[in-house]
């Protein structure tokens, strides 16, 4: 009996194949007549049952599948290293319109930011041009998928014919995929930490750009592993120095003694996208990219 339950599972190939078990079973489900007993939510298969699987006792096995599904879709497409892009949503491209300011000054402001927009469409083109040397399996562009500093990152990498993750967030507003992210390099997740853990456990640098709390966040989570080992060091690039230092004051962290004096140096300041490609093609010709270990704090 069980040979012939799984001879009926081969497809044609002869190959047997575990998701056609599934279909076969939602398909036979489906097929069931309508009786008091057959819609009842109890008789539902229980990985198509939406409200059993967000039961608030289901949250460790929904955390397994939003960390699953990436893992083992980039490990399908052999992507091994990743170039990390943070950066705020609200930044416009240039000649684009501000459409987050809610005053002149924001406005004004955004507007001057839109500079970031070009760098991080430039330094995603010298990413994505050294990552066809390895058939686009090291040093891929993943960004957080959404608009503006997002949007360049994929915008660029498209624009040299290479593909671009995107990780998205669920979101009350500003957060969708833009249309330059590779589809099926299109994620979306519900819990911020496992998204987190997407961007850095491949991480073999880590830019950021001017942004509000979300970037602030990303910033600081990824500075922290590092400080504290969980993650190898690897360049983190911050773009905007006046910015930077008019958000975070490094040296006073150190002056008052909550970080070490050299702690600072766990972050590097660049204007344009040329001087951050330096700074990361510099760091891996002393240092051999397979030698950096994935960050141990999501392993």
């Amino acid at each position: 009996m069980a040979r012939m339950k799984k001879r009926n599972l081969r497809r044609k190939d002869g190959v047997w194949d575990p998701l056609v078990d599934s279909q076969q079973t939602k398909h036979r489900a489906a097929s069931v007549p309508p009786t008091p007993q057959s819609m009842s939510p109890s008789y539902r298969l229980a990985y198509v049952d939406d409200d059993f699987l967000s039961r608030e006792e289901l949250r460790p096995v929904r955390l397994q599948l939003e960390l699953l599904k990436t893992e083992m879709m980039l490990a399908e497409r052999g992507i091994t290293s990743t170039v990390v892009m943070f950066g705020g949503a609200r930044i416009p491209e240039p000649g684009g319109d501000a459409w987050a300011a809610k005053n002149d000054i924001q406005r004004k402001n955004l507007t001057a930011a839109s500079v970031y927009y070009e760098e991080a469409r430039k330094f995603a083109r010298l990413c994505s041009e050294h990552s066809a040397q390895s058939d686009y399996k090291e040093f891929v562009v993943v960004t957080g998928g959404g608009p503006g500093v997002m949007e360049a990152g994929n915008r660029g990498a498209s624009e040299v014919g290479a593909p671009s993750i995107g990780l998205n967030i669920v979101l009350p507003h500003e957060q969708a995929p833009n249309r330059y992210v590779t589809p099926d390099l299109s994620f979306n997740f519900h819990y911020f930490a496992i998204r987190k853990m997407h961007f850095l456990v491949r991480a073999k640098a880590v830019t950021v750009f001017p942004g509000g709390f979300g970037t602030l966040d990303e910033l600081f989570e990824t500075v922290t592993l590092m400080q504290t080992g969980r993650m190898a060091l690897v360049p983190l690039i911050l773009f905007g120095e006046k910015f930077w230092r008019s958000i975070i004051n490094f040296d006073a962290l150190a002056e008052f003694g909550t970080i070490a004096p050299d702690d600072v140096n766990l972050v590097q300041f660049v204007e344009t996208a040329d001087e951050a490609w330096k700074i990361i093609s510099d760091f891996y010709e002393k240092v051999d990219p397979a030698s950096v270990p994935m960050a141990s704090g999501a392993r």
